[in-house]
């Protein structure tokens, strides 16, 4: 079966921590011949409610900092590129 995936990255914001990255947080799937399937993991939603997520590599945070300003952590990237999904250029 194949799929398509939606991929939304956000920022790591644990207090204290000296190593800040962009993670990626996958919200949801669509089927190749069907609707998108969330998986109440949703960065938006996260933010607005403050609860947290889950990232590709297993990190749970609640999200609230701009991701643009942080590189992509080593570890989601590698599970995102070896499921073939296309990252932007960081």
């Amino acid at each position: 079966m194949e799929t398509e995936l939606v991929v939304t990255s956000t920022t790591q914001v644990d207090e204290g921590d000296h190593e800040r990255f962009t993670h990626i947080v996958l919200e949801g799937y669509t089927p190749k011949d069907g609707e998108f399937v969330p998986l109440d993991n949703s960065v938006v939603g996260a933010m607005i409610n403050a609860t947290p997520v889950r990232a590709l590599c297993g990190k749970v945070w609640v999200p609230g900092r701009d991701p643009q300003k942080y590189p992509i952590c080593p570890t989601c990237k590698e599970i995102a590129e070896s499921m073939g999904w296309s990252l932007p250029a960081s």
